[in-house]
């Protein structure tokens, strides 16, 4: 789920409980629980930086929390996805930047073995999300937000990547650590978005929902078919790595 409460209105404090009521016993709620805030990659760090002096800059960096999943708030996500891992009962994966958390039947076993070098790929929450059939829930907002797309950003052929960095705890010790993983960028998705809303209108069966949340508007579509449409899409859509990089070149564009 991806809610913004805002838009939701009166009624978004009941939602998580509502869901989970209309899941039932053998259903998991499942909410994006990010954090950009120990990373010094993101571009949230570079908005925080701007500006300072090399000392400014080294100051925040000691203070940089490092992320710990049992206390870390997410960033970003919204008061619903917080609330939802808030919970007492929830289950949180444990990678520094791009965790999950659920609350349900399948809660543990979606969230295990997130790995801390795979923010959205095969070796995390959401590979295992789209093995059970899942379906995505958009409550106010749009698919800019959808992360399940992210997931077909690793099955396309040669994706670009890049380093990333963040700080994290081992062993009670603040220590910094870096990987490569997926470039991830979704300044595409609405247009992906709203080109599988029409593939999904032609289709004989469609599969996505809409309807109503409190005020705001709601989507409910089949992971599965989203991002295997998502795969084709940007492997059609996105320009190669090496017309990427001509790209860059030109324009200095930073994801």
């Amino acid at each position: 789920m991806h809610a913004s409460s805002r838009r939701v209105g009166p009624v978004a404090d009941s939602l998580p409980g509502a869901l989970l009521d209309a899941l039932g016993r053998d259903g998991t709620l499942v909410v994006p629980t990010f954090t950009a805030g120990n990373s010094d990659s993101s571009p949230a760090y570079r908005q925080r930086v701007r500006g300072m002096t090399d000392r400014q800059r080294a100051s925040h960096e000691r203070d940089m929390p490092p992320f710990d999943p049992a206390r870390t708030a997410s960033q970003g996500m919204g008061w619903l996805a917080e609330t939802v891992r808030r919970r007492r009962d929830a289950v949180r994966s444990a990678h520094p930047q791009t965790s999950f958390a659920a609350v349900g039947a399948r809660a543990a076993e979606l969230m295990a073995d997130h790995d801390e070098e795979c923010h959205l790929g095969e070796s995390s929450p959401l590979a295992r999300l789209f093995a059970a059939r899942a379906q995505v829930l958009l409550v106010g907002v749009g698919y800019e937000v959808c992360s399940a797309f992210h997931l077909a950003e690793y099955r396309i052929a040669d994706p670009p990547r890049r380093e990333y960095r963040c700080v994290v705890l081992r062993d009670g010790r603040r220590v910094w650590t870096s990987y490569k993983d997926v470039d991830l960028d979704d300044s595409d998705f609405g247009a992906l978005g709203a080109a599988y809303e029409a593939h999904d209108a032609a289709l004989a069966s469609p599969a996505l929902r809409h309807d109503r949340l409190g005020h705001a508007d709601a989507r409910l579509l089949p992971l599965r078919a989203a991002v295997e449409f998502a795969v084709g899409w940007l492997s059609g859509n996105r320009p190669r790595p090496h017309e990427a990089n001509q790209s860059q070149n030109a324009v200095g564009f930073l994801h």
